[in-house]
C-alpha cells in the first residue's frame, strides 16, 4: 500500500508540476538557508580551528591579573625566572619566552618601511615552522649575544630591499631608543590562504621579522607576560595550572591573581560565540519552514477539494478512512521531502561555491543533510494531518454527487 501512495504522490505531482513547485518554494527557500547558515558556521569554525593550529593550540600567555590592584615589581618577570621555569618543568615545556615584540621603521638608503619586530629564542621554529627559502634560521650564538641578526619575511625583504633574496644585506633601525645596524641572515615565506589574506587585509607596504628576543628583554629588567608552548596538549590544563601555582607562590601571590590566556580557550570561545550565531540565524531563517508548510496545507485542501470524486470512488469500492489517510499524507510528506532535498543541494551548492571562490575548504555535514529533509518531511506531514483527515472522513456518497 505504501508503494502504491508514493506512486500516486508521485503522479499527482506531476500533474500539476507548477503549483506543486510554488508549494515547495517555501521549503526549499527555508531548508536552504537552514543548511548555508549551519554549514557556513561549520566552516567558519574549521576556519579557525585551522588558524589556531597554526598559531599553536598548545601556546599561552601568563600574567599577573588585570584585576589586581595592588600590582608590585616582583609581580613581573626576569629572564633569570624564564631559566628557572625552563630547570623546574624540563620536559613539559616545549617552549617559552619573554613574549617580546615591537614595531619600528627600518632604513635601507632612501628606503623606510615599517616592520613588526617579533623576539624568539632559537627554538621558535620547532613550535612554530617557517618555510625559510634564503639563509638560515636564528641559533643559539644569535640569541645568548644578543647579536643584531634578523630572519624577515619575503614581503618585508622586498619592500625595503626591492628583492626577495635579501641574506647579507644590512638596515639600521632604533629600538627602545638605541639605534643599531641590523644584518638579514634569513628570508622566510608567509603563505596564508585567501580568507587569511582577506582578514589581515591588503599589503600595505610593511614587514614582520624576527630578532633574538634578548635584544628586546635585559638582564634585571622586567617583562609583563611569559610566552609559552606546553609540549603535551592532552594535559595543558594541568601543566599551566601547576605553572600558575608555581610562579604565584614564588611571587608570594595566590594562583588566582595570575592570568592564564590560551590559545585553546580563545578556539573554544570562537566555535561557542560562531555556533550561537549560527543557531539564531538559523532559527530565524526556519521561520519560513512555517510559511512553507502554511502553503502546503494550503494546496493539499485544494487538491482534496478537486480530488473528492476520487476519494469516493476509492471509498465505493473499499478504501478504508485510513487508506484515504495515508494517501494523502504520504503525499504531503513527499511534496514537502522534495523542496527539502531541492533547498539541501541549493544551500549546500551555494556554500560549496562561496568556498571554492575563497579558497576554503567548504564544510557541509552529511547529518546536518539528512536532518534537513527529514525535518521538511515531517512539516509536511505535520501540516498535511488537516487535509488528510478532511479527506478521509468524506462520505462516499455525497463524494460521488460532487461536480
Amino acid at each position: 500500500m505504501l508503494v502504491e501512495n508514493i506512486r500516486m504522490a508521485f503522479f499527482a505531482i506531476r500533474a500539476n508540476k507548477m503549483r506543486s513547485f510554488l508549494t515547495m518554494l517555501g521549503i526549499i527557500i527555508g531548508i536552504g538557508s537552514v543548511i548555508s547558515i549551519v554549514s557556513i558556521g561549520d566552516t567558519m569554525k574549521s576556519v579557525f580551528e585551522g588558524l589556531y593550529r597554526e598559531i599553536g593550540v598548545t601556546q599561552a600567555y601568563i600574567s599577573i591579573g588585570y584585576w589586581v590592584d595592588d600590582r608590585r615589581q616582583s609581580d613581573f618577570f626576569t629572564l633569570d625566572e624564564i631559566t628557572r621555569v625552563k630547570e623546574i618543568f624540563g620536559d613539559e615545556i616545549a617552549y617559552i619566552d619573554s613574549s617580546a615584540n615591537t614595531s619600528a621603521d627600518a632604513i635601507h638608503g632612501r628606503t623606510t618601511v615599517k616592520f613588526d619586530f617579533n623576539g624568539v629564542d632559537y627554538n621558535y621554529q620547532e613550535v612554530q615552522p617557517v618555510n625559510l627559502i634564503y639563509g638560515r634560521y636564528l641559533n643559539e650564538g644569535d640569541v645568548l649575544g644578543r647579536r643584531k641578526n634578523v630572519v624577515m619575511d619575503t614581503a618585508g625583504a622586498i619592500n625595503l630591499f626591492g628583492a626577495e633574496d635579501a641574506v647579507g644585506k644590512t638596515f639600521r633601525t632604533t629600538l627602545y631608543g638605541n639605534v643599531d645596524e641590523y644584518t638579514v641572515v634569513g628570508v622566510y615565506r608567509k603563505e596564508p590562504g585567501p580568507l587569511q589574506a582577506m582578514m589581515m587585509g591588503a599589503d600595505t607596504g610593511g614587514g614582520e621579522a624576527f630578532i633574538p628576543y634578548t635584544i628586546l628583554t635585559w638582564p634585571n629588567d622586567y617583562f609583563y607576560s611569559l610566552r609559552v608552548f606546553a609540549a603535551d596538549e592532552g594535559h595543558m590544563d594541568e601543566f599551566y595550572s601547576s605553572l600558575k601555582n608555581y610562579i604565584a607562590k614564588s611571587k608570594g601571590r595566590k594562583p588566582e591573581d595570575f592570568r592564564v590566556s590560551s590559545v585553546k580557550d580563545e578556539m573554544g570561545n570562537a566555535n561557542s560565540l560562531l555556533g550561537g550565531m549560527a543557531m539564531a540565524v538559523g532559527g530565524i531563517a526556519a521561520i519560513s519552514l512555517l510559511v512553507g508548510g502554511i502553503g502546503i496545507m494550503n494546496i493539499m485542501l485544494v487538491s482534496v477539494t478537486e480530488r473528492t470524486r476520487e476519494i469516493g470512488i476509492r471509498k465505493s469500492l473499499g478504501a478504508r478512512t485510513q487508506d484515504i489517510l495515508m494517501q494523502f499524507l504520504t503525499e504531503s510528506a513527499i511534496l514537502s521531502a522534495c523542496g527539502g532535498a531541492l533547498g539541501t543541494m541549493l544551500g549546500g551548492g551555494l556554500v560549496m561555491a562561496g568556498g571554492a571562490v575563497m579558497g576554503v575548504a567548504a564544510v557541509v555535514r552529511p547529518g546536518v543533510v539528512v536532518l534537513a529533509v527529514g525535518f521538511s518531511a515531517m512539516v509536511g506531514v505535520f501540516f498535511g494531518i488537516y487535509p488528510a483527515s478532511k479527506a478521509a472522513k468524506k462520505d462516499p456518497i455525497e463524494a460521488l454527487r460532487y461536480e
